[in-house]
């Protein structure tokens, strides 16, 4: 029973952690936002792969496996598509994004 308890405990520790980790990467984001062309694009790519890295693995800890994330960007990105979401519309950001989950894919 114990070593159950600790297990539970542990778990919940993680997954306050990776909120806190979520939440500062949100306020990284935004902070480097404000400062506009100052801030070098590695900056941005660093955080913005944190954000997805730490999504990830939240998701794993509360029992939602990746293929299952992926699978709903996916679903998500079809209804974008077919509701011709702004950037869709504006860009094509969303064939591209789904183009590029596909490969993956493969």
């Amino acid at each position: 029973m114990f070593n159950q308890d600790t297990d539970i405990t542990k778990n919940i520790r993680v997954i306050e952690f990776l909120k806190s980790e979520l939440l500062t990467a949100v306020a990284a984001l935004y902070q480097n936002l404000i400062k506009g062309t100052k801030v070098g694009q590695e900056v941005l790519v660093d955080i913005l792969a944190n954000l997805i890295l730490v999504t990830y693995l939240l998701g794993k800890r509360l029992g939602i496996a990746a293929a299952v994330i992926d699978s709903k960007i996916m679903e998500k990105i079809r209804i974008g598509m077919i509701e011709d979401h702004e950037t869709e519309k504006w860009y094509g950001d969303l064939s591209d994004l789904s183009e590029y989950m596909s490969k993956l894919r493969k």
